[in-house]
């Protein structure tokens, strides 16, 4: 019988993980079963449950269920910690462990793209969970300096004072979005203006080298904006693929190369 996956949300229909999953497995020779679950928003531990009691081997969790998620875990990594929502589970010794793959799927997407991040300065649009998620494999990567810009300036500065105990060695610093300004190696957007259809307006005054949107398959005002400044520019694809090839390297112990699926 093959090993079963999945990937538990609420909406799922929506989800690309099974496709990669599959694609991962046939490109290394490995068999797999990896569906979608659409868990009900008030039965989502119950979901979870009976997967791993029918020998269900690992689970990806998305939308809205990653914080329910890292609260039923009694394993977690460190980056699940800091992140405080979970994307990836499995059991091991009777124990149901978490990690969060986001922060090195986009790591691994910029570095596939060859963007330097060592000694990089970068700023990171929104302080929402996607911005909590991606600062420690940033620092991790050798960033050097990360300023978190958000609409409600008192939430950038409450994620800094979040993060700054686990990264002690990490710069972080806060701004509003109307504070934007200054030299940048990289810009990510990871707010939800590009899934929203918001425009998002950056000043003359901030200069970049690299522009990263964490979304994917929309138009973006963001990257629309990178584009007529002549700078280096991608979506967010690549991020979804490099979470997948992170939780999928955790379940097998094998990891796909980025590059052939980007």
């Amino acid at each position: 019988m093959r090993k079963q996956f999945a990937v538990i949300g609420n909406p799922i229909e929506q989800s690309r993980s099974p496709d990669l999953h599959h694609s991962f497995g046939q490109r290394l020779g490995i068999e797999l079963d990896y569906s979608k679950r659409l868990a009900p928003l008030d039965g989502f531990a119950e979901n979870v449950e009976q997967f791993f009691l029918d020998h269900g081997v690992g689970l990806n969790i998305t939308v809205p269920f990653k914080e329910q998620a890292f609260a039923l875990c009694n394993v977690l990594t460190e980056r699940a910690k800091i992140a405080k929502a979970v994307n990836t589970l499995w059991v091991e010794n009777g124990k149901l462990h978490g990690d969060n793959t986001d922060g090195q799927g986009l790591v691994d997407a910029i570095q596939a793209l060859d963007w330097p991040l060592a000694n990089s300065t970068i700023l990171i649009l929104g302080a929402g969970g996607a911005t909590r998620g991606v600062v420690y494999p940033l620092c991790m990567a050798g960033a050097q300096k990360i300023v978190i810009a958000n609409r409600t300036l008192s939430r950038a500065q409450q994620l800094v004072a979040d993060l700054q105990p686990a990264l002690p060695e990490a710069q972080l610093a806060a701004c509003g979005l109307d504070q934007l300004d200054g030299q940048f190696d990289l810009v990510i957007n990871a707010t939800s203006a590009s899934l929203s259809g918001e425009a998002l307006q950056l000043p003359n005054t901030l200069q970049f080298n690299y522009a990263y949107e964490m979304a994917y398959g929309k138009p973006s005002s963001f990257l629309q904006q990178a584009q007529q400044r002549g700078v280096a520019h991608s979506e967010g694809y690549g991020m979804l693929v490099g979470q997948a090839i992170e939780a999928f390297a955790i379940w097998h112990g094998i990891r796909p190369d980025i590059k052939q699926f980007i």
